[in-house]
């Protein structure tokens, strides 16, 4: 469900505020690849706490960047995490991120080997 909240008038600070943490953007990467269970994901992001990680998988839910879908006929009960719609819009921005932090990388080397 999409919080009712005044959003900032620049459209920058807006997704800084939504997706614009170190652990949102991690959560985010991973759920590219598919639909993850929460200890997939607490196992696929490194030094992240499970306090941290179900801040901020609740933050993007409420947000409408992912959707959490229960399975309460499976024992243990079953959840998923999901981008949604709004959430899949975000794969073009991590394909530039992803372009530009190599390119970033590979300026960093360079300029090391110089």
């Amino acid at each position: 469900m999409v919080v009712d909240k005044e959003l900032p008038q620049c459209p920058v600070a807006t997704a800084v505020g939504v997706i614009g943490n170190k652990w949102k953007l991690l959560i985010l990467r991973n759920l590219l690849t598919g639909p993850k269970r929460f200890t997939d994901l607490l196992n696929g992001i490194e030094n992240i706490s499970k306090k941290v990680l179900t801040e901020n998988l609740r933050a993007l839910e409420d947000d409408g960047i992912i959707n959490r879908k229960v399975y309460p006929n499976e024992i243990p009960i079953k959840v998923e995490y999901a981008l949604s719609e709004m959430g899949e819009t975000l794969r073009s921005i991590f394909d530039i991120l992803t372009d530009w932090g190599n390119n970033y990388k590979e300026f960093v080397k360079n300029t090391a080997e110089k």
